[in-house]
């Protein structure tokens, strides 16, 4: 895969991701209550982001993985903040629980399947502290 391939692939998934979980949110709002929205979407955004992480992306090391989950963070912190701080100005705010912890899954869902894509594939993901030894 060309670096091009895998830019395209990196910023259309992470764009295309928020702007799934963007559109839920518009349809959530008028169902359920506005502090509750981030619970209701997260679940289906997880979800999405596991097939997609799982289905759709191929990298040839565990760093490339990392990598992608900054990246996805960097897009939906930016993109959040824009599209929703700025520009709808919650009443009650935004960053809450909910939004830190999606902030968490995005970055950790493309780390943990990269970690067993890589081990699964035979090449060398970092070793995981098992704890002291003695």
């Amino acid at each position: 895969m060309s670096i091009k391939q895998k830019l395209i692939s990196t910023f259309g998934w992470g764009l295309g991701l928020w702007l799934i979980g963007y559109v839920l949110g518009f349809i959530f709002f008028m169902f359920v209550p506005a502090n509750l929205i981030g619970w209701f979407i997260m679940p289906i955004g997880a979800a999405i982001t596991i097939w997609v992480v799982l289905k759709k992306i191929e990298r040839e090391s565990f760093g490339c993985y990392i990598g992608l989950g900054v990246i996805w963070v960097l897009i939906a912190v930016v993109f959040d903040y824009l599209f929703i701080v700025k520009m709808l100005k919650p009443a009650d705010g935004y960053y809450k629980l909910d939004v830190y912890i999606y902030y968490l899954l995005t970055f950790l869902i493309p780390v943990v399947i990269g970690y067993f894509k890589m081990k699964k594939t035979g090449s060398n993901p970092p070793a995981v502290p098992s704890g002291p030894t003695a």
